[in-house]
């Protein structure tokens, strides 16, 4: 599932590509794309214009104004695990997993969305005001993510500290932070030197700002490489995928040396997914708990 490089790069894309354009037309290809929807996708859309790009953590918006009214709703997106907002001239043919189409009254690139599993969607959502940020509804409850003005670091390491839990489940934890997923933990961790297992009441408020500093890092790199993409899943507005798999240090690297002190990396078992660590910088926490 795309994380919160992947989105980000997505949110910028967007934000030169419709940002300001008025909805001239919305075209439902499958409707589980858009099966949280309340109404017609057309009827919530056609005649407003799409005042910006918005992501918090994996998840992107797109508030909508009416002539001389205030913005109150959004156009949100959820890419799920294949998902892609691409922008594409009206002429081309349509894409094999074409689930919406969005055109604009410029009638210039389109918004396409294109989803091959069908487990993203988009939802026109009423926005919530909440004392860190006015966010669509359904992910007011979802936490700033580390590159939020709104972030508190010292909050973060007070509440990671009192979830007793792997420090890993508790990245994962998007009431905790959002926008971390599976391969920016790994490698996070393995930047701050913490196995994946580490209970988080352990951790001194040093090692806890090592780690976000460790995933503010990594992330950001991640982003100027485009994202990562292991496939054609996860590409930009423009259909281009991310390089950044080539610069992971552990996620994926099973059996292949560490790039700090050329041990194997190992992968276990984690959440009905996999973990990546190396056993000599990252070592199990020493009272086994799990």
């Amino acid at each position: 599932m795309p994380e919160l490089p992947e989105v980000e790069v997505v949110r910028r894309g967007l934000e030169t590509w419709v940002a300001g354009r008025e909805i001239a037309s919305a075209e439902v290809l499958h409707p589980r794309a858009v099966r949280r929807n309340t109404g017609d996708l057309a009827d919530l859309l056609v005649g407003r214009t799409v005042v910006s790009a918005e992501r918090r953590g994996k998840y992107l918006w797109l508030p909508l104004q009416d002539a001389g009214s205030p913005v109150e709703d959004a156009l949100m997106a959820h890419l799920g695990m294949s998902g892609q907002l691409l922008m594409i001239e009206p002429k081309e043919p349509a894409e094999k997993h074409l689930r919406v189409r969005i055109g604009f009254a410029d009638g210039g690139p389109e918004l396409r969305f294109v989803d091959q599993r069908t487990f993203g969607h988009l939802l026109v959502s009423p926005l919530s005001v909440r004392p860190s940020r006015t966010v669509p509804e359904p992910i007011a409850h979802i936490a700033p993510d580390p590159f939020e003005e709104s972030f508190d670091d010292a909050e973060f390491a007070i509440k990671i500290r009192r979830r007793q839990t792997g420090v890993k489940r508790a990245l994962l934890d998007q009431s905790l932070i959002s926008g971390v997923g599976n391969i920016y933990a790994d490698e996070a961790l393995w930047r701050a030197r913490l196995h994946w297992a580490r209970p988080t009441e352990t951790l001194t408020g040093k090692k806890v700002a090592e780690l976000l500093a460790a995933a503010r890092s990594v992330m950001t790199e991640a982003l100027g490489e485009g994202g990562t993409s292991f496939d054609r899943l996860y590409v930009n507005v423009n259909g281009e995928s991310g390089y950044f798999d080539r610069s992971l240090a552990v996620y994926g690297r099973r059996d292949e040396p560490c790039p700090r002190c050329g041990a194997p990396v190992r992968r276990d078992a984690f959440m009905n997914r996999s973990s990546y660590s190396c056993p000599k910088c990252q070592p199990r926490p020493r009272n086994g708990r799990w």
